[in-house]
């Protein structure tokens, strides 16, 4: 009898000890979501997607009113129409000033041929040269005075177009696409809702390309490095599983403490490092789903 007994408690010993997890780590199936928000105001027109829709990339997703940033475009044009029609014409105002100038130049040189002749006295000639240097100082003062006003009100034409340039923008991002080719998880807005800058309109996800976020154990980081080919399993609930062919992509420099969720090969670990193993979509796998993984 006592025989017995040692024989089942010997196979009962080595059947604990050969148990082991037919897996080196676990996790779950995560991918990259991308939040899509508003980045300009106003009523929302249109929003031409729904949960579960695959879109493409550029794919518009929403359209937002833009009225009001029309009419402030029109008027910013009229601005700057306005500004650039009362730009002084330097050269049409200068002309009777230069006429003056020839003028009195063509009376000095007069002047100074009657000096040397003695048919004019020094006053005479000092008066007429005289005018003619108050003329090119008028001169020069006038083209000071028009030259500052033209650049003056060139800089104002100017930031009166980078604010349409400004609101041509806002115009632009109020037309909304898709920043990735994925599927829309979530939809936030209705048409006829108010969006502001920053409100979420959907939530897009890759799911063609995922990746089991898993967890190993600092003893196993010596067996896996980035680049390595490994054996993803995916868990569908029973004993149905799929084996999936997968790739390290990233392993976290910091350990952290192990999730409730998941399992690891040693049971007494309590530090783990997150690690990503790309995986390609068949369309069976779910997000949130739980798998393991196979080095």
């Amino acid at each position: 009898m006592k025989t017995i007994i040692y024989v089942a408690a010997g196979l009962l010993l080595f059947s604990a000890c050969n148990n082991k997890p037919d897996y080196d780590a676990t996790g779950i199936f995560e991918a990259t979501t991308v939040t899509v928000s508003a980045e300009t105001a106003g009523k929302i027109l249109s929003i031409g997607i729904s949960e579960g829709d695959s879109i493409r990339a550029g794919e518009n997703i929403a359209v937002i009113d833009t009225t009001l940033l029309m009419l402030q475009q029109r008027q910013i044009g009229s601005q700057r129409q306005s500004a650039e029609s009362i730009s002084p014409d330097i050269a049409a105002q200068a002309t009777a000033l230069r006429t003056q100038i020839a003028h009195q130049q063509h009376e000095c040189d007069r002047q100074r041929r009657l000096l040397v002749d003695g048919a004019t006295t020094q006053k005479q000639f000092d008066d007429t040269k005289a005018q003619l240097e108050m003329l090119n100082g008028q001169l020069t003062a006038l083209l000071l005075t028009l030259g500052k006003n033209r650049t003056s009100i060139s800089e104002n034409a100017v930031a009166i177009q980078y604010q349409s340039e400004q609101i041509a923008e806002q115009i632009a991002k109020s037309k909304i696409n898709s920043p990735l080719a994925g599927t829309v998880l979530v939809k936030y807005a209705e048409p006829g809702e108010y969006a502001v800058p920053g409100k979420a309109l959907c939530k897009i996800a890759d799911l063609e390309n995922i990746y089991l976020r898993s967890y190993f154990t600092a003893n196993q980081l010596a067996d896996i490095k980035i680049g390595q080919n490994v054996t993803v399993i995916a868990d569908f609930g029973g004993d149905e599983q799929y084996e999936y062919p997968g790739k390290i992509t990233w392993i976290a420099e910091e350990s952290e403490f192990t999730p409730k969720s998941i399992q690891t090969k040693d049971s007494r670990s309590n530090l783990v490092y997150a690690v990503k193993v790309a995986v390609k979509n068949d369309g069976r796998l779910k997000l949130g789903q739980y798998g393991e993984v196979r080095l």
